[in-house]
């Protein structure tokens, strides 16, 4: 992989990492403490409410978790071993790596 080509993964990586800033901003609202107050709130909306906090939280931890794996690739992208399979040592095909810079396995490796 040539540099010109680490240039363009970087820049994809820490878009999509502002990315998911902005949708944890825009999540945190989701995952406020529920209120449990039955004069202002009924039963199945307080259920509602649980539930959307539940999906909110979830949803937070699926994004921390590809933040993580993005990371990762960026520290991977500064060594060699950067765009090769982990498992079989041979190279990622840069289509996938264009599509998902965290991916770690080659299409081969990943399906088998």
């Amino acid at each position: 992989m040539n540099d010109a080509e680490k240039s363009r993964l970087r820049k994809v990586i820490a878009a999509r990492l502002a990315e998911l800033d902005e949708e944890n901003a825009l999540g945190r609202e989701g995952q406020s403490t529920v209120t449990l107050d039955q004069q202002s709130v009924g039963r199945l909306s307080r259920q509602d409410a649980l539930l959307s906090q539940s999906m909110a939280k979830a949803t937070q931890a699926r994004r921390d978790q590809e933040a993580m794996r993005l990371r990762q690739a960026l520290e991977r992208l500064e060594s060699e071993d950067f765009g090769y399979c982990e498992d079989c040592g041979e190279e990622i095909a840069a289509k996938r790596l264009a599509f998902d810079p965290s991916v770690t396995r080659c299409i081969s490796c990943a399906s088998g």
